[in-house]
């Protein structure tokens, strides 16, 4: 009798599972795949669609993969490598001619005539702003005030010098270069920025988009590392540091604790997509009687009725949740449109010049030491004060992430967010103001 060996199908079933045990995104390797492989042959035989579905098929499965392999790259990783692929490979491949055309047509439709990007910052500000708390907003926001404003004033009054000195016009390195840094992130800032520039000047907006894009990116990478830096000072000198606490009499301990995470009703969702609906809507509809661009009314909207308590909070947590959906599934997605779309290659490589960096660093680190004298000053702890106004400089809750993991102060997020969202947002509304008076 001869037996049949196993072996072979042991090590079939070992490799499946080994395969599946890798992720591209959310997918197991496989799927990913096999979804990659039709989207490929429908492009390369003019089959993909050419509307929403097609482009957020393009969209999703290259963020999928840029982000993961930015989020692995050894130290690019700790200094927003998702995103600086996501944004930068695809400017360079339609740069260098080398992306595909239908797959560039699909991609166009969905993020321009599907208006898909306004849908995700609508999303992004909007949750972002509801779903804080308001315990944190409000407390959180008096006692980050005073740090926050010298050190925005800081960064603004060195950038401005720094870009003169270099032969640079104030007005633009002000505009272009030290708003986009403090403007709290890309889909909650640079995009209703961007926006909003566009119907001020009549200008096309990708153009203005691959302007502002490369401050943001330098400056949250300075923030990072002056965040290991701060972490490092705190050791070395423990006077200085509060091992995470802010304020010297522990005061913050209530606000610092953590919330519980409400369970996910996608009724809710609804709700939450219904409402930030709304919230654009009504910018759009009251731009042309205040004269202000109906992003920054959106904007504006939010943080008003989150302040004045106007709608109950579980339609807040809505729209939170629907937040959180976006920025989990189609952040990375966006970032690829916006590098396909809005960072011109050429004109973004013309732009990164020394003197760019050296302003973009001064910007950022006369911030953190401006939130640093601030803290000696008003008796908190001046490291934590020096990091959370760093984050004024982050790429939006990513950024915030980067920043605290590289200070091991993550149970700073709340003030981190304040210093993020809503001084972010304060910097977007006053740039735009100031825009339509000296344009």
């Amino acid at each position: 009798m001869q037996l049949v060996s196993t072996a072979p199908v042991t090590a079939r079933r070992s490799m499946i599972r080994k395969a599946m045990s890798y992720h591209i995104g959310p997918l197991p390797l496989p799927a990913y795949l096999a979804i990659a492989l039709i989207v490929v042959l429908a492009a390369l035989n003019k089959r993909l669609p050419n509307d929403l579905i097609g482009g957020l098929a393009v969209m999703m499965m290259a963020g999928f993969l840029l982000g993961d392999i930015g989020g692995k790259i050894p130290v690019l990783k700790h200094i927003g490598g998702a995103a600086i692929l996501c944004l930068f490979v695809p400017s360079a491949l339609l740069g260098y001619k080398l992306f595909d055309p239908e797959m560039h047509i699909a991609l166009t439709t969905a993020m321009k005539t599907a208006n898909l990007q306004y849908l995700f910052i609508a999303c992004l500000v909007v949750g972002s702003i509801l779903g804080m708390s308001h315990k944190v907003l409000v407390q959180g926001f008096i006692r980050m005030f005073i740090p926050l404003l010298v050190g925005t004033l800081g960064a603004v009054v060195a950038g401005v010098s720094v870009a003169y000195l270099f032969g640079y016009d104030a007005k633009y390195a002000f505009f272009y270069i030290i708003i986009p840094i403090v403007g709290g992130g890309i889909g909650e800032g640079i995009l209703p920025l961007s926006i909003a520039y566009s119907e001020i000047l009549g200008a096309p907006q990708a153009g203005i988009v691959a302007t502002l894009i490369p401050a943001a990116l330098i400056g949250n990478v300075v923030a990072i590392l002056a965040s290991g830096v701060l972490k490092w000072l705190g050791e070395r000198r423990p006077r200085f540091s509060g091992n995470g606490s802010l304020v010297r009499t522990g005061d913050d301990k209530e606000l610092l604790a953590k919330q519980e995470e409400a369970p996910i009703d996608v009724s809710l969702m609804g709700a939450g997509l219904l409402i930030t609906c709304g919230f654009f809507i009504m910018g759009a509809l009251l731009a042309p009687v205040l004269g202000i661009p109906g992003p920054i009314l959106m904007i504006i909207g939010a943080a008003v009725i989150k302040v004045t308590r106007l709608i109950p909070v579980r339609l807040e947590l809505g729209a939170h949740q629907m937040y959180k959906f976006m920025t989990k599934n189609l952040t990375f997605g966006i970032l690829v449109g916006l590098g396909t779309l809005f960072v011109p290659w050429n004109q973004m490589m013309d732009s990164l010049t020394p003197a760019y960096f050296v302003i973009c660093a001064v910007t950022v680190l006369s911030m953190v030491l401006s939130g640093f004298a601030v803290g000696l000053w008003m008796k908190m702890y001046p490291v934590e004060s020096a990091i959370v106004t760093a984050c004024h400089s982050g790429l939006g809750g990513t950024g915030d992430i980067a920043i605290l993991t590289a200070s091991n102060r993550m149970e700073l997020m709340p003030f981190a967010q304040i210093s993020t969202r809503i001084g972010g947002a304060a910097m977007i509304v006053l740039a735009t103001i100031l825009m339509k008076f000296f344009h």
